[in-house]
């Protein structure tokens, strides 16, 4: 299950999508606007894809405005004509828009058609999603040297941000999203757990200071999992699972990322989705935690111990077993139907 911010494409912006599948456009600028996404610009092909790029697509980029470009390519594959999908997100545009943006991608590329996508494309200044810079990046697809790449230096950019010292003044943004500083209570219960000398913690987003904060420890069993789930709004769970595999005796860390649906707020959607990869990057490379299962549920009812047991240790198909016709029953096939004839059929009564 994935949970994205609930902003969709009205149906005219899928009527335009059917139309540039179809070639009838070489460039969509998608915006979003009201909570849905909306085509701010469109251009139609002059030349070839190559000669029509530069002056379609850096005019439409702007300093402070995140957006995403689709860019047709003049090649196809079996489901029409290939895409670019331009995610531009430049240093100076506000956070919560950067987030609102790469939190609404996933839904994009979903209603447009990840068939027909060739490239995906991440740029924070204009030379990143130039001609020049997206051939660079697919030197870098290829190249046994991709740190000489304009998108390895982005990923590296990722790494280091990732690897800054973990604190309450430590607010950063990833490629994936932004990074909320993570309160010091919070980092002191995560250890514990580590250490097992906690088996639960659970963490809140505090919207008002923009930080990862601790919302409780309390002493949890299996049992208690799914009333540690609120009902009204989101969480992150960290649960030391303690049960038993093919005769051994085992502890294991389990992450739980639980959304109650659309019952939470747009923004409440938004910065929980675009936190989460961080907050797991900071845990697992800087706590040194190791979490052998992540888990997105709608609601605590899920978390039944068939439930967890399952998504730990998933069953292995050996072989495809065929279907069989189930046979039927012994002897005779049972009582022979009676059909009536015409002059059988009874008369309804008035």
């Amino acid at each position: 299950m994935s949970h994205q911010t609930g902003i969709q494409a009205s149906g005219s912006v899928k009527d335009i999508f059917v139309g540039a599948r179809n070639g009838q456009y070489r460039l969509l600028k998608i915006v979003i606007d009201n909570e849905q996404l909306v085509v701010g610009s469109s251009r139609q092909p002059v030349g070839s894809w190559e000669k029509d790029y530069d002056s379609f697509v850096l005019p439409l980029l702007e300093d402070k405005q995140p957006c995403y470009i689709l860019y047709r390519l003049d090649s196809q594959n079996a489901q029409g004509y290939e895409w670019i999908f331009i995610a531009w997100s430049p240093d100076h545009s506000p956070v919560r828009q950067k987030m609102l943006y790469a939190a609404t991608r996933a839904t994009l590329k979903k209603e447009f058609g990840g068939g027909h996508i060739k490239d995906e494309v991440f740029g924070t200044v204009q030379d990143d999603v130039s001609l020049n810079g997206y051939k660079k990046y697919l030197i870098s697809q290829s190249s046994p040297a991709p740190l000489t790449a304009a998108e390895e230096e982005l990923r590296q950019i990722k790494i280091n941000e990732v690897q800054a010292d973990v604190g309450v003044d430590t607010k950063h943004q990833t490629l994936q999203g932004v990074a909320f500083p993570i309160a010091k209570e919070a980092i002191q219960a995560l250890e514990k757990l580590k250490n097992k000398k906690l088996n639960y913690v659970q963490l809140q987003i505090d919207m008002k200071n923009e930080t990862i904060v601790l919302a409780n420890t309390l002493d949890t069993e299996l049992k208690d999992l799914p009333k540690r789930v609120p009902k009204d709004a989101a969480r992150y769970h960290f649960f030391l699972y303690k049960h038993t595999h093919e005769g051994d005796y085992l502890e294991s860390i389990i992450f739980i990322y639980s959304m109650p649906g659309y019952t939470c707020s747009i923004r409440e959607r938004m910065l929980y989705s675009s936190c989460k990869s961080p907050l797991l990057e900071i845990v697992e490379t800087q706590l040194w935690m190791h979490i052998v299962r992540k888990i997105e549920i709608d609601n605590g009812d899920e978390l039944t111990a068939d439930f967890l047991y399952e998504e730990v240790h998933p069953k292995q198909h050996a072989y495809k077993q065929s279907f069989a016709k189930p046979k039927g029953p012994a002897g005779k096939r049972g009582i022979r139907r009676l059909i009536r004839g015409p002059a059988e059929t009874e008369t309804p009564s008035d």
